[in-house]
């Protein structure tokens, strides 16, 4: 049931006022129910994984608070890390393993013995876990007290809206919000149906549009031209972007209309002047719970210039990781731990008080293409495909109709999205739509929404990070 179906629309509508007449103990449980609904009709059989997961951290948490013993709060923790990153390990990496351990021992000379496995990867599994397991380290931290009520850590960690592509929520942001019934008022709705219009727009016009000259280009057998993977490169940056920001943006907006609110996940990515700026743009849950609960625990930048960069090298590699077991996605890992390493010895990106509007836009021209080097590693079926598409870029360069048709299409589907986030970005608003009088926002939300009625790719592909 997805974001961007009917089957959806129907279903929120109900869930949304039906919430609204309930008590505050009620409707929880309505709203967990409704959210294991949700989930189980991706695969009711993960189910279990994620109601094992929730009663294992809420007693893990349970336990870590009633006592002052450090022994047994240390016990209590390690029980939560690992069952839920044994989960995490077994239903995402075990396929990976069993390949590789294969292949090693072909390469080795010895007939492989391990069977591949074919276990089928849960929904969402990678954002509920380090959800779950942020909570139990905050309250191993003391910097939150664990909910007294099951049901309502359970709707903390199954709340629909975030359940299967995030915001990865922290304990003492979302959960204080179970403990109470929240009511969204008007401000709040009219900020809902901004968000969701905007991610319907993201996702239909934008993601699934440049799917499809995405996938022309990486999923062809035909040799590719360079002119023609730069294309493509660029369109997935967009289509990542629009599909990722896209399902953030009705996450967000489906839990305003219901009272709730949900971190903001992305903050104009690509306007960013350096790695690190990026960072603290793009997919902003995962990157602060990196820096959070790896990178500061590694050590940060506390142990000097050598071992800070061991650190942030290793944090972008185990990012990399999380996103699957692909080499791939190690590789584009460690390509931005590198950037980010080297952005500490060149200080490429250091915005001073009088640079001029040149040196800004140099900057952000170069970042975006840095990121484009990542997501060509990203989106790249495997390694032997990286090899051909570099040798490509840097020798075959082509020009004819079809690709200037490509070109058009990136250009008018993205260009009314790049001129909205331009306008937020300059007047450093995020709501700057919101903030127009009556006749401009009218023509905005009118444009939105044409767009998405005309040109709106409707054919039911899922949202890329489902498969994370």
């Amino acid at each position: 049931m997805s974001f961007t179906t009917s089957d959806f629309l129907i279903f929120f509508l109900l869930v949304c006022c039906l919430q609204r007449l309930l008590p505050h103990r009620p409707r929880n449980v309505f709203l967990l129910a409704c959210s294991y609904f949700f989930y189980g009709c991706w695969d009711w059989r993960f189910l279990s994984l994620i109601v094992f997961s929730t009663v294992v951290d809420y007693v893990a948490s349970h336990r870590i608070a009633a006592t002052e013993e450090a022994p047994t709060r240390r016990k209590w923790l390690i029980i939560s890390c690992v069952v839920n990153l044994g989960l995490l390990a077994f239903f995402k990496y075990a396929n990976f393993g069993v390949t590789a351990a294969n292949q090693l021992l072909a390469q080795m000379g010895i007939d492989p013995a391990f069977a591949r496995l074919n276990i089928l990867l849960p929904v969402g599994i990678s954002f509920y876990t380090f959800q779950t397991m942020s909570y139990t380290i905050d309250v191993y931290r003391r910097s939150l007290k664990p909910l007294d009520s099951f049901i309502d850590f359970a709707l903390y960690v199954a709340f629909f809206p975030q359940l299967v592509a995030g915001p990865i929520e922290r304990g003492t942001a979302l959960a204080p919000q179970m403990t109470r019934k929240t009511l969204a008022t008007w401000a709040g709705i009219r900020f809902g149906v901004w968000l969701c219009l905007k991610g319907v727009f993201k996702k239909a016009v934008i993601a699934d549009n440049m799917a499809v000259l995405v996938d022309g280009v990486f999923n062809s057998d035909d040799p590719q031209s360079g002119t023609a993977i730069l294309l493509a490169t660029y369109a997935f940056a967009f289509q990542i972007y629009g599909d990722f920001s896209g399902y953030s943006d009705i996450a967000r907006g489906t839990a305003k209309l219901m009272g709730y609110d949900l971190m903001v996940n992305f903050r104009l990515p690509y306007f960013a002047q350096s790695p690190s700026e990026f960072w603290q743009r793009w997919h902003i849950s995962l990157s602060s719970w990196l820096r959070d609960y790896l990178y500061i625990p590694l050590g940060g930048n506390r142990g000097g210039t050598l071992l800070t960069y061991r650190n942030l090298v290793l944090t972008m590699l185990l990012g990399g990781l999380w996103h699957g077991a692909a080499w791939t996605f190690l590789i584009w890992g460690a390509w931005h731990g590198v950037i980010l390493v080297l952005q500490r010895l060149t200080g490429f990106g250091e915005a001073g008080k009088d640079d001029s509007s040149l040196a800004i836009w140099t900057r952000r021209i170069v970042m975006f293409h840095l990121v484009c080097v990542g997501w060509l590693l990203f989106r790249a079926n495997s390694m032997s495909q990286v090899v051909l598409f570099t040798q490509s870029l840097l020798t075959n360069w082509t020009w004819n109709i079809e690709l200037a048709q490509m070109a058009w299409q990136l250009v008018f589907l993205c260009g009314p999205f790049l001129v909205i986030q331009y306008a937020q970005e300059t007047s450093k608003d995020l709501n700057y739509v919101l903030h127009l009088s009556l006749v401009p926002r009218t023509v905005v939300y009118a444009t939105v929404l044409f767009l998405i009625l005309t040109v709106g790719n409707f054919g039911g592909r899922e949202f890329i990070y489902f498969q994370f």
